[in-house]
């Protein structure tokens, strides 16, 4: 039987594999940077290489509660030795004392090592009476120790320009004893809908009214993606009111990004203003949902237009304006995690464009990777976003897969999940 190619498919449209190097050829990181407080740091983009100004571990601690001593002491002819206790190493209030042969201190963990002491036995293979502790012998010399230096040496490279700033590397600044750092400046992403269909959430709505849900999806991806953003709110299918609105984003902005207007429609004018305004270098691509994309430069500002349908919006910022984005921020690129699984339900899909179906990965009793799909797959409908946890990635021009497939797929990131 043969299948029928996707109607909206067009031999002229590209890959999207192949749109996104020539996209991100067309943007520039931001040059400003400022210098912020660690607890400004959060989400923000390391703007320079930082080198570890102490040695890390700063001084031997112990990684147990238990008894430090000099391993030589051991008696190599037995399984155990007993030592007398001459003091205590607390966190943060050392063993002031001399230490003597023979002897061990009770350390806490996160103490330091006293000088001379080399080795610490846990707590549980000890055996206390009195000042006599019972020792039984580790397997070698600097157990349990953490030595000054093992994590990083004075000067050493800690943290890369480019990075984003998350909890772990808001931890290691602050144990090297970094507290401010210099990051790049955010940037700022001004956005709109086009539409006179669209009404204000919390409005009644007449006949052939819909509520505009695209701005507030934008919106949480712009604040997952730590940026600055402005609301522009719905902008009528007026070319006059598309045109200021465009110059008022570009004025204020880094980005303009817009949902709607990129069809082919007659009421649909971006395309039209944009290329009286400013410039359009990619529109349509292979990818569905999603086809009617748009990118150019509106005065100074980088310009993406998405589709008008909720799916759409949603999957193409993820895919092609959020590569954009992290170029823009400073951030290091990363290729996006993905996975093999097999299809617990049946997919249809016509050849002719890339599909990001919208699917709910899990591990079956076995242990072994399978995936959903959500169900309908239509490009109006958002709850398809809601319930998923991954895309199933379709080629572009395979057809229908039986449940038991093994495809693709390409777990959300924490700008979705």
């Amino acid at each position: 039987m043969s299948v029928k190619a996707d109607p909206c498919s067009q031999p002229s449209l590209m890959h999207p594999d192949q749109a996104i190097p020539l996209l991100l050829e067309q943007v520039s990181p931001v040059s400003d940077t400022e210098v912020v407080t660690l607890p400004h740091a959060l989400g923000r983009v390391l703007a320079e290489d930082l080198a570890s100004c102490i040695d890390l571990p700063p001084f031997d601690n112990s990684s147990m509660d238990g008894y430090a001593f000099r391993f030589a002491d051991l008696n190599s002819q037995t399984e155990h030795t007993t030592l007398t206790l001459i003091g205590s190493s607390f966190a943060g209030h050392g063993f002031e004392g001399e230490i003597t042969p023979n002897s061990c201190v009770r350390i806490m963990t996160g103490a330091p090592v006293p000088a001379g002491y080399d080795t610490v036995q846990m707590q549980e293979e000890t055996q206390a009476q009195g000042n006599q502790i019972q020792i039984n012998h580790p397997k070698a010399k600097g157990a349990n120790v953490r030595c000054r230096g093992e994590e990083l040496l004075q000067g050493t490279k800690v943290l890369k320009a480019g990075i984003e700033i998350k909890a772990a590397e808001l931890g290691v600044l602050a144990t090297i004893g970094v507290s401010q750092v210099r990051v790049y400046r955010q940037l700022k992403v001004a956005f709109f809908s086009t539409g006179d269909e669209l009404r204000p959430v919390g409005s009644d709505l007449a006949p052939g009214q819909i509520y505009d849900s695209n701005r507030y999806s934008i919106q949480g991806l712009l604040s997952r993606a730590n940026v600055e953003w402005l609301d522009l709110g719905v902008v009528a299918d007026d070319p006059e009111a598309i045109r200021h609105a465009f110059r008022h984003a570009a004025s204020q902005a880094d980005m303009v990004l817009t949902s709607g207007g990129v069809s082919v429609g007659e009421a649909d004018f971006t395309k039209q203003i944009l290329d009286e305004e400013g410039k359009i270098t990619f529109w349509k691509l292979a990818i569905k949902p999603g086809k009617p994309f748009a990118m150019g430069r509106i005065g100074k500002a980088v310009f993406c237009g998405l589709p008008g349908n909720p799916v759409s919006s949603m999957v193409t910022f993820y895919k092609l304006v959020w590569p954009i984005l992290n170029k823009m921020q400073g951030l290091t690129p990363k290729a996006p995690l993905m996975l093999s699984a097999t299809l617990t339900t049946p997919v249809r899909k016509q050849p002719g464009r890339v599909e990001y179906q919208r699917g709910i990965l899990s591990r079956n009793a076995q242990g072994e990777l399978e995936v959903a799909i959500t169900g309908s797959q239509g490009s109006g409908m958002l709850t398809s976003m809601s319930l998923a946890n991954c895309f199933v990635l379709l080629e572009q021009f395979q057809g229908d897969s039986p449940a038991g497939t093994k495809v693709t797929v390409e777990p959300f990131n924490s700008v979705l999940c």
